[in-house]
């Protein structure tokens, strides 16, 4: 009879050997190019959407490497090869801007102020602004979307609601309300991005310090019991559906694009961090917004590089880097996926 530690020993051995002879998958990962660069001045951008002109747009949050900077958010648009059309300070809103999105029946500019609990309507080309809708309670407003009438849902990470008003805006009553959408993690935020299935039978939210993906059934345009869908996604943010139903996830935390496809299966991660160059991070940096170009060849990103000690909380590995950044940016991915490569192991 062999000894326990002949066992232990034929059984580590044939584990190297499985090692040895086993396909281990392997990553292809588009790069994260620099599509834009804010001007000098401007805070990290948050929120970020491609018009139905084919434009970039993207909203301030207010916070630089030092702290919060201004008293009004800004809203940026760049043509597709990256120029600065224009910088429009957003009218009585206050520094602390995150989603941005074009209603699409009324094709209005919708901007959530987060610092002031409400989502605006705003002229892109002046900064005018109006109250949309308002929320009660201590919110902290981040993520939006529409259903197939034009109704408008907001994720609130704060209190774990979504908020729904009409098309035309007015008090926003709660949707939805589950512990699923709160948080403790880091970063501290629960409910974050949102978007419908296709069918409108199902919403998906991204909950940011908890690491998962939720899907929430709908019948009648009333929400279900949330469940937890996918698990793991290091800090997921803003996500988008592509149109094979496949899932776009910001990994705030991880510095990358996780796809998954409609089952939850991961097929692929994008992007990554490539350090920072005079003050300009290269790649991903904070990933927080995915919007797909015009012709749907890009992926655009807007790149937070939020230090998270400014908000109280322990660094991550890559906050010294965001102490770094001087000029924040816009990423693009292509959005062409290869396989997943089965690598042999040497």
């Amino acid at each position: 009879m062999a000894s326990i530690r002949q066992v232990h020993f034929l059984c580590g051995a044939a584990l190297l050997l499985l090692a040895a002879t086993a396909p281990a998958l392997a990553w292809v990962r588009n790069p994260a190019e620099i599509a834009a660069v804010l001007p000098a001045g401007a805070t990290g951008p948050e929120g970020m959407t491609v018009g139905p002109d084919g434009n970039i747009y993207c909203t301030s949050l207010g916070f630089t490497a030092t702290g919060v900077r201004g008293d009004h958010g800004h809203l940026y648009e760049f043509a597709p090869d990256g120029t600065l059309i224009r910088d429009v300070t957003v009218k009585n809103s206050t520094t602390h801007l995150l989603g941005i999105a074009f209603h699409p029946t009324t094709h209005a500019v919708l901007v959530i102020d987060s610092g002031a609990g409400v989502v605006r309507q705003v002229n892109p080309t002046n900064g005018d602004s109006i109250v949309f809708t308002s929320v009660t309670g201590n919110s902290l407003l981040n993520g939006m979307t529409f259903d197939a009438e034009g109704n408008v849902y907001v994720t609130d990470s704060y209190q774990g609601i979504i908020w729904e008003t009409g098309p035309h805006g007015g008090t926003a009553s709660v949707w939805l309300s589950d512990p699923l959408l709160t948080t403790t993690g880091t970063p501290g935020f629960g409910a974050n991005g949102i978007v419908f299935s296709h069918d409108y039978s199902t919403a998906y939210i991204t909950n940011t310090g908890n690491r998962t993906l939720l899907s929430v059934p709908v019948t009648a345009g009333q929400a279900g019991k949330p469940s937890v869908f996918v698990n793991g996604i290091n800090g997921p943010d803003g996500l988008v559906m592509d149109a094979a139903g496949n899932f776009w996830i910001c990994a705030n935390q991880n510095d990358e694009i996780v796809v998954l496809n409609p089952s939850g299966k991961a097929i692929a991660r994008l992007g990554d961090f490539n350090g920072v160059a005079k003050g300009v991070p290269q790649g991903l940096l904070y990933p927080t917004s995915p919007a797909f170009s015009a012709d749907g060849k890009y992926l655009y990103v807007s790149n937070l590089g939020l230090n998270l000690a400014l908000l109280g909380a322990a660094q991550n590995p890559t906050s010294q880097y965001d102490a770094e950044v001087h000029r924040y940016t816009i990423s693009r991915i292509s959005t062409k996926l290869a396989p997943v490569k089965n690598t042999p192991v040497p």
